[in-house]
């Protein structure tokens, strides 16, 4: 029986985790919101582990709002940084393997071909930053981790691009959406399956690894298809913008390289549009 700690329960990863977790019978999960296990502080994460034993801890836990990041510098960095160390110090004490989840926004954006784990790293906004930050003291503190860096996420759960273009099109009968950045759509309910399936292989090639769904499409693209697909596919026209004014600036190019963790752990890629439609029988049907 693995014993596995999941932070950021009632995040959207934390609740694909949870709905992932019946299909590992041989996995005993705990999982554990803000309130239960506030990681931004050390002294509440070393009590809380010296409590329980775990073999496992899957980070889930971050600050996400890219835009919010840029005037509120020192949460992001409290939240996706300092907390990972705290996490970091007492998994490497415990001998408990961490997998953090990082982002494709640790990069510039100037590469025009998918970026691979060796890739130089050069964050152009504070939520980049504070992510990059979590990854090297990872790197520094620990032996046993799986960084996992994932792109664009979306679920059912929570808040993200599928749930707002769909929140819009209640009330608008047009989108105009930007086509200025390049990447690709990751299904949480896929990243989830991913993270358990490290765990469930019994691997050992810890490091760094990307996962997301396959493809490489802009921000349009994605509306396009969610409205497509969606009882507003009558309704609702989406249209191109080539740049949309945003707070913190963003990555142009951002699709990731999956073939390193394909290779050491057999996970392939579901094709965004095959995932996208997974996700959309279950919203549209909840």
């Amino acid at each position: 029986m693995k014993k596995i700690l999941v932070t950021g329960a009632n995040g959207q990863l934390g609740k694909c985790l949870r709905d992932a977790e019946a299909a590992y019978p041989n996995f005993k999960m705990t999982f554990v919101s803000r309130e239960a296990l506030d990681i931004n502080h050390f002294e509440e994460v070393t009590s809380f582990f010296n409590s329980q034993e775990f073999d496992y801890c899957i980070n889930a836990a971050a600050y996400t709002n890219v835009d919010g990041a840029e005037n509120d510098k020192e949460n992001a960095f409290l939240a996706n940084a300092e907390a990972v160390k705290n996490l970091a110090l007492i998994c490497e004490r415990k001998n408990i393997v961490l997998l953090h989840v990082s982002t494709d926004y640790v990069f510039d954006g100037t590469k025009r071909t998918p970026y691979e784990e060796s890739d130089p790293t050069g964050p152009i906004n504070v939520y980049g930053a504070s992510k990059l930050k979590g990854e090297q003291y990872i790197q520094a503190l620990m032996e046993r981790y799986f960084i996992v860096r994932t792109s664009w996420v979306y679920s059912q759960y929570g808040h993200n691009f599928l749930k707002s273009i769909l929140r819009f099109c209640e009330t608008k009968d047009a989108l105009t959406i930007t086509t200025e950045q390049v990447g690709c759509p990751t299904n949480a309910n896929d990243l989830a399956r991913a993270l358990l399936q490290i765990i469930a292989s019994g691997e050992t090639a810890y490091g760094i690894y990307h996962f997301s769904n396959g493809g490489e499409i802009t921000w349009y693209d994605f509306a396009k298809q969610i409205v497509a697909t969606s009882e507003f596919s009558e309704k609702v026209k989406v249209e191109k913008i080539n740049k949309y004014p945003t707070f913190a600036e963003r990555p142009l190019y951002s699709v990731l390289n999956n073939h390193k963790i394909n290779q050491a752990f057999g996970i392939q890629q579901i094709n965004w549009k095959e995932s996208l439609k997974n996700v959309m029988a279950i919203s549209l049907n909840s």
